[in-house]
């Protein structure tokens, strides 16, 4: 049987709820003691001009103040090779027991008609290399590798 979820706009006062998820999305990927220094990604990138919808389970009330199951948080940056501007994925980020039953699917497509509205010609998103599960989902639905980013860690000087 499939799962009954909707998509529902978010806005900047449920930062909250934002943060909360986006914690939960790193604290899964790269478990670490605290994770307060993506509250300051909020605060810079957060605005009407960076949309967010969650996805919710249908049964509940519209109205009610249920949790959600994903989220999606959008932005905005600029093709570095055209120049122009180009929609950019913040958060992509479904509940463990929501996954693999569309969901994340339904989020990117919602991506994908913002960014059609506004007529950017591109979107761009920063997935990690072991996220396997989301860079196959990415693959799967048209995204490719442009760029590399790579790190190098500094050690302290001493």
């Amino acid at each position: 049987m499939a799962l009954g979820y909707r998509i529902d706009s978010g806005s900047p006062i449920e930062r909250p709820l934002l943060l909360k998820l986006m914690q939960q999305c790193y604290q899964e990927l790269y478990p670490q003691p605290d994770v307060s220094h993506l509250e300051s990604t909020v605060d810079r990138y957060l605005s009407v001009a960076t949309p967010l919808w969650f996805a919710k389970l249908a049964d509940a009330n519209p109205s009610s103040q249920q949790s959600p199951i994903g989220c999606l948080w959008m932005g905005n940056a600029t093709d570095q090779i055209a120049g122009r501007p180009t929609a950019y994925i913040f958060l992509l980020y479904v509940m463990p027991h929501y996954r693999r039953q569309g969901i994340g699917t339904a989020l990117l497509r919602k991506a994908e008609d913002w960014a059609k509205t506004r007529g950017d010609h591109q979107i761009g998103l920063q997935v990690f290399l072991d996220n396997e599960h989301a860079f196959h989902l990415y693959e799967k639905l048209g995204y490719h590798t442009q760029s590399l980013w790579m790190v190098k860690n500094l050690g302290e000087e001493g």
